[in-house]
């Protein structure tokens, strides 16, 4: 028997497109209306690298669908895989931080994401299910 879901995270990757509010509302709102605590992660995988989240109430997601964007910003920068790092020496190194993506996903209780994005932050979805993470995605384009 499988776990009881209390506690997701979703976020947006990605270049910007219409209808990310509105996802991001559904999904809160039918979450927390099933009794689930939704975790908002800012500016896509840069926020679960640097651990930016932030716990979204139906306030915070109300009156969102008129607006442009995404309220929790979004990045195609950054790869949990291959992750710029300044290297200490006035230089950059090429780091694979998946291990601590998935760190800061524990420390959060998140039992499962909703990731919204495309190819590029798909592809890095697939990576952290092969790693035992929960992950629902969402798929979106800019082309």
């Amino acid at each position: 028997m499988g776990s009881k879901l209390r506690r997701i995270g979703i976020m947006t990757g990605g270049g910007d497109c219409p209808g990310l509010n509105a996802v991001i509302r559904a999904v809160a709102k039918a979450a927390i209306s099933g009794g689930l605590e939704v975790v908002g992660i800012e500016d896509g995988y840069l926020g679960l690298i640097e651990n930016r989240l932030r716990v979204l109430s139906y306030l915070d997601v109300s009156g969102i669908l008129t607006r442009g964007g995404t309220i929790l910003g979004s990045s195609n920068k950054a790869n949990p895989g291959e992750y710029a790092m300044p290297d200490g020496k006035g230089g950059w190194e090429i780091r694979d931080v998946r291990d601590q993506v998935l760190e800061h996903c524990s420390e959060a209780a998140l039992d499962a994401l909703v990731v919204i994005g495309g190819d590029g932050t798909m592809s890095g979805a697939a990576d952290l299910v092969e790693r035992g993470l929960n992950i629902v995605g969402v798929p979106k384009t800019i082309d």
